[in-house]
């Protein structure tokens, strides 16, 4: 009987023991249901699309409905383009004045009184009080290229009298002129004239002449 015992207390311990085990094993087991905590390896981590793609380099695409804004405008007188506006009575001022040299001259000097540049084309036209014919134009001082006067700016002609040598006919005292522009292609005249008073005792006779229009004054009094 006591044999007995003892085998059976020995068999209730080791299946006590067996029973500790596998309590032990089921306990370290992962839980297939519970989410990894580990962080993911560096080498595996992918970037995002939107961080391949700043957003400044987004901004940087043109738009294709949008036309550059170009330079310049074209129109006379800014420098984009050619001027077509023709020097007038309208948008001019015209003095005369009397000059040492070269002898028997006057000088004109037309001033740019508008907001564009102007064409001054060919030759002023000039008339000495009542005549009937204008006076004539002299064709040796016709320019290489037209003159153009920016706002504010002038040109010039001289206008010979009379002759040095005294061999002009039918002189006589004028008292004023009147200077009108040529336009483009020559013809006739455009806008209205200047009237201007001729300095005291300024002596013609039919030898007058009047130069082509100059951008300086001293090229003006070289004829």
């Amino acid at each position: 009987m006591r044999n007995a015992a003892i085998a059976a207390t020995a068999l209730l311990a080791a299946l006590s023991l067996t029973a500790c085990q596998s309590a032990d094993d089921d306990g370290k087991k992962p839980n297939a249901s519970a989410p990894s905590t580990s962080a993911p390896a560096a080498g595996n981590t992918e970037p995002t699309t939107d961080a391949k793609t700043p957003a400044a380099d987004k901004t940087k695409q043109p738009n294709a409905d949008t036309e550059p804004t170009p330079k310049g405008n074209g129109k006379t007188g800014d420098g984009t383009g050619p001027v077509t506006t023709a020097c007038t009575g309208a948008n001019t001022k015209v003095t005369v004045s009397k000059v040492s040299r070269p002898i028997n001259h006057l000088l004109l000097t037309v001033t740019n009184t508008g907001s564009k540049a102007c064409n001054a084309y060919h030759a002023p036209l000039l008339r000495f009080d009542d005549g009937q014919a204008a006076t004539q134009i002299m064709d040796e001082s016709k320019p290489q290229a037209v003159v153009t006067i920016a706002p504010r700016q002038s040109a010039y002609a001289s206008i010979l009298l009379a002759s040095a040598d005294g061999s002009g006919e039918n002189g006589g005292t004028a008292k004023t002129l009147a200077v009108m522009f040529a336009p483009r292609d020559g013809s006739g005249s455009i806008g209205n004239p200047h009237v201007l008073t001729l300095p005291a005792d300024t002596y013609i006779d039919d030898t007058a002449a009047v130069s082509y229009w100059q951008s300086s004054m001293s090229d003006a009094l070289t004829y």
